[in-house]
């Protein structure tokens, strides 16, 4: 085990060294300066045991010749548990869904430290004026709304989570086609392999255009393997912002919808910026009361990373507000309708300089937490209790 350790450590830091340099190459091509950020999470938990840290360092850059380009992305992850089997938290988790490159490896795993490394992007890529073509891990994103995006089949995210700086990437082949100015064909082709060996396809192909103000989507092909399209809108009425997205699949043992739809807009209030959001989610994935959460937990979608949360109904608000131009203020509500739990969160950032920021802010989880036998999950988040976090990024 320790060998194999070493052997993942040599072989991604060669990788690192060879592609990361190579992006900052400027003798044959186009160079990029590299950039990345360090980032420092330490938090704690009311729940016993619930104290720890997990600190991200993260390159990234892009460079080419000619019509070519490549692109990389190297970070490691340092987490440290108080107690080996507290519960860990999955605020600034990367979401996955069996990618098919073996691009990370694991340094050290033990009672209270996990080290881990990885690619986030390693793809190449060419262009001409109207087409796109790239391969290798790499960012698709399909969804319309901002928090809860059903019709997003890559990699939808944790809506509450505060650390999110990227989306992660997926190991697929694009092409991208744009007839116009305002449109384009999108055609992923994403192979995936899942942690018994099980090898799947995701095979779809989008449209877009814009029309009267409105950005109009649509895809349609196979998920996982399963039948499926999706419909997105954007666009405004009167001063607020309109999002909607919905999701048609057939899965082997019923069709399901899946669809969202929210309001956003941007207010003026004693000269700062408030910004004000709700979306409501209805999932034919999710679970409709506590009863059925053993089973959507061990579900093929969710141990995919298909759900962003667990419940069939979810609504979620968010209000931020520029105290000036270095504070913010924000504050957020992700309910589920079924079992009436919600989790809450607030925070405070503050702009230390133009490559330092700071962050802090708590969660705290509403509802019922009376596990039992029958029940082991009474709620969805009623049993996350108070967890608050103190934030350090500095970018470069």
């Amino acid at each position: 085990m320790r060998f194999q350790r070493r052997v993942g450590l040599r072989a991604g830091a060669a990788w690192a060294a060879v592609l990361l340099s190579a992006l900052g190459d400027t003798s044959s091509g186009q160079a990029m300066q590299l950039n990345g950020y360090v980032q420092a999470v330490p938090l704690a938990g009311t729940r016993e045991g619930q104290f720890g840290e997990f600190n991200r360092v993260r390159l990234f850059g892009e460079s080419g010749v000619g019509a070519f380009g490549f692109g990389a992305a190297y970070e490691h992850v340092l987490t440290f548990r108080r107690r080996a089997e507290a519960p860990e938290f999955h605020l600034g988790a990367v979401p996955g869904g069996g990618e098919w490159l073996r691009l990370q490896w694991t340094v050290a795993e033990r009672d209270h430290v996990v080290w881990q490394h990885r690619f986030d992007r390693l793809y190449v890529g060419w262009e001409s004026e109207r087409l796109e073509i790239s391969v290798g891990r790499q960012v698709v994103s399909w969804g319309t709304a901002l928090f809860l995006t059903p019709s997003d089949p890559f990699t939808p995210f944790n809506p509450v989570d505060p650390f999110r700086e990227f989306r992660a990437g997926v190991d697929a082949a694009r092409l991208r086609f744009f007839p116009g100015a305002l449109s384009e064909v999108d055609l992923v082709v994403r192979p995936t392999r899942s942690p018994a060996g099980e090898e799947v396809v995701t095979a779809l192909i989008r449209g877009l255009t814009t029309a009267r103000n409105w950005e109009l989507s649509a895809w349609v092909g196979i998920v996982y393997g399963d039948p499926a399209g999706a419909l997105g809108a954007a666009g405004s009425v009167g001063g607020w912002a309109v999002r909607a997205e919905a999701v048609l699949r057939q899965l082997p043992d019923r069709v399901v919808l899946r669809g969202t739809l929210g309001l956003d807009r941007q207010l003026q209030v004693g000269g700062r910026d408030l910004t004000l959001a709700v979306e409501y989610q209805r999932d034919g994935l999710g679970a409709d009361g506590p009863d059925a959460y053993p089973a959507t937990l061990v579900s093929a979608t969710f141990l995919r990373g298909e759900h962003q949360v667990l419940g069939r109904d979810e609504t979620v608000a968010r209000a931020s507000y520029q105290l000036d131009p270095l504070w913010s203020l924000s504050g957020l509500v992700l309910w589920n309708l079924n079992d009436l739990s919600a989790t809450t969160g607030t925070s405070v950032a503050y702009s230390a300089s133009s490559d330092v920021a700071v962050t802090t802010g708590a969660f705290l989880g509403l509802g019922d937490d009376d596990a039992t036998d029958a029940r082991p999950l009474p709620s969805e988040y009623g049993s996350a209790g108070l967890s608050v976090y103190l934030s350090l990024s500095w970018y470069f």
